[in-house]
């Protein structure tokens, strides 16, 4: 199942700002690589920044929000930002119900 995680922190917490946000987002994608299979993360599929808007998207393969969140918890991502986990669709998934329910 996809789900997208959106992490949203202030300027103050900012890694380009705070020395502390800095260590734990440079060390984040080692953490996740230990501990996507622990977690059952089926795939990373992208992780992206708004430098500006202080926002991370993180598109995720997953059995479970709930793996999702220990995940955040696990590799520092909620202790410096506020994190909502949505789960996705496909657009072709999504246009494939609309289809054959007419």
């Amino acid at each position: 199942m996809l789900f997208g995680v959106f992490a949203v922190h202030s300027p103050e917490s900012c890694p380009l700002n705070n020395k502390k946000s800095r260590t734990i987002f440079l060390d984040i994608q080692n953490k996740m690589k230990a501990h996507v299979r622990k977690l059952n993360i089926t795939k990373v599929i992208g992780f992206y920044m708004s430098v500006l808007e202080h926002e991370w998207i993180i598109i995720l393969d997953a059995k479970s929000a709930h793996d999702i969140e220990q995940l955040c918890i696990a590799v520092g991502i909620s202790a410096i930002s506020t994190v909502k986990i949505v789960p996705m669709n496909d657009f072709k998934v999504a246009v494939k119900r609309l289809t054959s329910t007419k």
